[in-house]
């Protein structure tokens, strides 16, 4: 028996299937292709984003960076100042003590000089000074002595105070009842009259005056320094038996050393025989712009060593 084929027809439903398969094929290829564009988009501005904040926080840090430099050098420069403020301090601490002291001293000197004051207030210089009757001792200043020697600092600061000096040269010879004689040495051992190089002036009123007059003008070279005049004072005036008594009047002391200087002056002031000093040694202070406590520190001690006192003037 002959088998009857099926007419063929190309728009049949395996065709349609196919095509149908080929379409979807189609559309996916293109799902598959836009989703990939779309997550490299997004991608990229994800990164982009990340980049931007990458940079701000580099800026960021690098402000922070440059606050932290300038911090630490606003710490190292407040703790340079604190340094410089504790050093002054300190200084001013150290000043303020020594400023004390002195003004301690000061008020203990200011005693002996009230008594000398009184007792100056009651004596003139006059010819009736020879007939006062001595005192042993007056505001602390042995008045006992036959002979007074001046030493007198002629720098130039005491220049400016020399007024007053003229005046305390006359009121140490009038505390003293009866003086045979006198001098005026400057500090560097020099005499004020040539002429009484070596010898006592007299002492009477007339002679007094003339003598000032003279000192009034008196400007000579000056180290500042009295060791040479009260070593000048001993080695031609001092003598065993006679009373004398020494003056030093200054502002300061150039000196390097106290105690070798102390010790010398007061065993070239010794008696050999009776181990007593020759002479009575006082110091008197004056004040000025360049006034140290040197001269004071010299004094003290050696008028202590040498039966004298040390007055220190105010302004």
């Amino acid at each position: 028996m002959r088998i009857k084929r099926k007419e063929f027809h190309i728009f049949n439903l395996s065709f349609l299937d196919i095509i149908s398969c080929g379409f979807g094929a189609v559309v996916l290829l293109v799902l598959i292709s836009n989703t990939v564009e779309n997550t490299s988009l997004s991608s990229g501005m994800e990164v982009e984003k990340l980049l931007g904040q990458v940079m701000t926080l580099e800026n960021s840090i690098d402000t922070l960076a440059r606050k932290i430099d300038q911090q630490k050098k606003n710490n190292d420069t407040q703790f340079a100042a604190s340094n410089q403020l504790e050093s002054a301090a300190q200084t001013l601490s150290k000043n303020l003590s020594i400023r004390e002291r002195e003004e301690n001293e000061l008020a203990g000197d200011l005693q002996g000089l009230s008594l000398v004051q009184s007792t100056l207030d009651r004596v003139s210089i006059s010819p009736s000074t020879a007939n006062t009757l001595r005192d042993e001792e007056v505001g602390g200043i042995p008045v006992d002595s036959d002979y007074v020697i001046f030493i007198v600092d002629t720098s130039g600061s005491m220049q400016s105070n020399w007024g007053r000096v003229s005046r305390e040269i006359l009121n140490a010879l009038s505390i003293h009842p009866k003086v045979t004689g006198f001098q005026i040495l400057n500090d560097m051992g020099k005499s004020l009259i040539s002429g009484y190089s070596g010898r006592w002036i007299p002492d009477t009123p007339q002679r007094r005056k003339s003598v000032m007059r003279v000192f009034g003008s008196w400007a000579d070279a000056s180290n500042s320094s009295p060791v040479e005049g009260i070593e000048t004072a001993l080695k031609r005036y001092a003598k065993p038996g006679q009373s004398m008594a020494i003056y030093v009047f200054g502002d300061d002391y150039s000196g390097s050393s106290y105690d070798p200087v102390i010790a010398g002056i007061t065993k070239m002031n010794e008696d050999r025989q009776t181990g007593q000093p020759l002479a009575k040694i006082h110091g008197v202070g004056f004040l000025s712009e360049h006034t140290t406590s040197r001269f004071g520190i010299l004094m003290r001690e050696l008028t202590r060593k040498n039966g004298g006192t040390f007055l220190a003037l105010p302004l």
